[in-house]
């Protein structure tokens, strides 16, 4: 049967003047026109806009709410280091995998000679980015906190994720103040963001970066190159980077819970300096010196003293080549291990550290590493499917090298013992463009542990991979300089 509407309604601007020209040559009565009106335009135009959604207007006012027809799977976040910017966009499956690159409105245009970004991590809805000048933060530096546009919605053993709006951003704090922000970490659902020209860090909380009223606390505690462990909103451990003098091997004891005038509860020093690296895990506070890991028992009464205090070190034995011992840079952690790379050529390891272990030992994977790369610091993923897998990058410094992924299966036998953790394979990737402690490939996953998605900095290129097969479905063009990256929100499952 026949739509009764269907040649009633007029959908080309001709139809329309035709119907409008016909109803005013009609010899009839004001009522009898307005009849004829109702019936042949108005009422089919209402009925065709109740039958549209008040959602379809709502997406339609927002590109970053509308759904593609193969589902989102992430949004992400990147830093272009061609102009210091923050990009983002989300990220569509589908036969022909899609982003659509766009910078993230507010953002402050940066002086690329004289600013780069640093550091940055997500929680709770804000991304917060760190800022550092190069002129010892006399310039510019701070941070940066985006409004993601990205809400979770837990759902017992998931969670869904509503995208509400595209990002932008809710606060910054960019100044002569400051102290020249390098590093930044998240514990304890804080952001801890070192102040390294102050002496210090500055503790922020996504809910006061959210609200009109500041709730930053700065605390004394590290110097120069400052890198933190806080454990339970306790104490934090915050180190200094000096390589001699009386600041070598450094380490402030920080009581979070005192006024910040008077927040060091006690000092004392690791066997050697140079410290680049701190975490906590299972009660107990991991440092990277010059040589090894070093390691304490969280205090969290801040009861012990400098004489008291016992450190323990954990050897990484000594480089092949140069005879000096090796160390680390950075951690990661995963339930209760902390992880990290060490060494250079045939001496290149991932390692891992029980930190539950009554005597905790380091349990080395040797990577195959050629002469000109390096390993960088490890990313961890427990995948859809309850794989672990870390993610290594080999990058290079200089020349035309081959640089590649090295994926490690950290439980092969998914006992939850990191013990017999494996190499499982190695790829190629896209070029890094590494200057000083920039440009190094940077990866981030979905929280549905369904995709990894990695920079390839020296080609202005995304490289999306499958973590069931683990081997890459596209790479993405998104021009410029991509460097550090992060993922945030992941697909519907309702």
């Amino acid at each position: 049967m026949r739509n009764p509407w269907h040649r009633s309604i007029p959908t080309q601007p001709h139809q329309i003047n035709r119907r409008l020209k016909m109803t005013h040559n009609v010899s009839h009565t004001p009522c009898k026109t307005f009849n004829v009106l109702m019936k042949n335009i108005y009422i089919p135009l209402l009925l065709l806009l109740i039958a549209i959604s008040p959602s379809q207007f709502l997406q339609a006012s927002d590109p970053a709410t509308q759904v593609a027809p193969h589902g989102r799977v992430t949004r992400i976040f990147w830093q272009d280091r061609s102009d210091d910017s923050l990009k983002w966009a989300d990220l569509f499956e589908g036969p022909q995998w899609r982003v659509q690159p766009e910078g993230v409105s507010g953002f402050p245009k940066l002086d690329v000679e004289k600013q780069d970004l640093v550091q940055m991590e997500a929680l709770d809805g804000i991304l917060l980015v760190g800022v550092r000048d190069q002129e010892k933060g006399e310039y510019q530096s701070g941070w940066v906190a985006v409004d993601t546009g990205v809400r979770e919605v837990p759902h017992g053993n998931h969670s869904d994720w509503q995208y509400v709006s595209s990002p932008l951003v809710q606060k910054s704090q960019l100044d002569k103040d400051q102290g020249n922000p390098a590093h930044l970490y998240v514990y304890d659902e804080k952001f801890f963001l070192a102040n390294d020209q102050k002496n210090g860090f500055t503790r922020l909380t996504p809910e006061g970066l959210k609200s009109s009223n500041q709730s930053s606390q700065f605390f004394t505690g590290g110097g120069n190159h400052i890198t933190m462990a806080a454990v339970d909103n306790a104490v934090c451990y915050s180190t200094w980077i000096d390589g001699g003098g009386p600041n070598q091997g450094r380490v402030d004891v920080v009581n979070l819970q005192k006024p910040t005038a008077d927040s060091i509860a006690y000092t004392f020093n690791l066997p050697t300096g140079v410290i680049h690296g701190a975490t906590e895990n299972s009660g107990r506070v991991f440092f990277a010196p010059a040589d090894g890991v070093c390691w304490v028992d969280a205090d969290l009464q801040t009861q012990q003293t400098a004489d008291s205090v016992k450190v323990h070190h954990i050897s990484l034995g000594k480089d092949k080549e140069s005879e000096k011992p090796m160390r680390t840079g950075a951690f990661v952690n995963h339930r209760n291990w902390v992880m990290f790379t060490t060494g250079n050529a045939d001496s290149s390891a991932f390692c891992l550290i029980d930190a539950q272990a009554a005597e905790p030992k380091v349990f080395k994977v040797p990577i195959d590493v050629t002469d000109g790369l390096s390993l960088v610091t490890p990313s961890i993923i427990k995948t859809r499917s309850a794989k672990r897998y870390a993610f290594v990058f080999q990058d290079c410094k200089e020349g035309d090298i081959e640089e590649k992924l090295t994926i490690i299966d950290l439980d092969p036998n998914r006992d939850r013992h990191f013990a017999d953790a494996r190499v499982v394979t190695t790829m190629t990737v896209g070029a890094s463009k590494i200057e000083g402690h920039h440009g190094h490939h940077s990866i981030c996953f979905d929280p549905d542990g369904r995709f990894a998605c990695f920079t390839n900095p020296g080609d202005g290129t995304l490289t999306v991979v499958s973590l069931s097969d683990l081997r890459a479905k596209m790479v993405l063009q998104v021009g410029g300089t991509p460097a550090a990256i992060v993922c945030t929100g992941g697909g519907a499952h309702h």
